[in-house]
């Protein structure tokens, strides 16, 4: 069991990236670097909702903080290979886009996707992190309190 976590976790990883992606940006990159293959659905673009859990605190215990609006998929390749996707939104064009480069990320093709996708992914949003941060860090305000000399 335990290598199969292992196993799932570059996965989970460019999933993520996928599902987080503004839209229409899949789509760009993977149309600049292949053309789409051949596919059929498994579940065509539906959109639903799910329901997202929060902590109090981060570490507290769980509680239904609400629903999200979310796009699924999944397709087999020509090849047989399977792709997933999942992102939030109503975005039928996006969820197509990802669950493709899921499924070709399990091919030969998965190092070119990988640099020419996923790391762009990647680099985009560690930038717009960054540029958030620092936003936030120029609104800070540094309080503190004098000793007052009240005998």
């Amino acid at each position: 069991m335990e290598g199969a976590l292992d196993r799932n976790i570059p996965r989970k990883t460019w999933m993520g990236l996928l599902a987080k992606a503004p839209e229409g940006r899949v789509a760009a990159l993977l149309d600049a670097t292949t053309a789409r293959p051949g596919f059929t659905w498994l579940r065509a673009p539906e959109i639903g909702s799910a329901m997202i859990r929060g902590r109090a605190g981060g570490t507290g215990a769980p509680f239904n903080l609400g629903e999200v609006t979310v796009t699924r998929c999944a397709l087999t390749l020509e090849s047989g290979e399977i792709g997933h996707a999942y992102i939030q939104g109503r975005r039928k064009a996006d969820a197509e886009a990802a669950a493709v480069v899921d499924a070709l990320m399990q091919t030969e093709a998965a190092d070119k996707l990988r640099q020419s996708v996923l790391e762009p992914l990647a680099s985009e949003m560690t930038e717009a992190k960054s540029e958030r941060a620092a936003k936030a860090a120029a609104t800070k305000v540094d309080f503190f309190t004098m000793v007052r000399g009240e005998d």
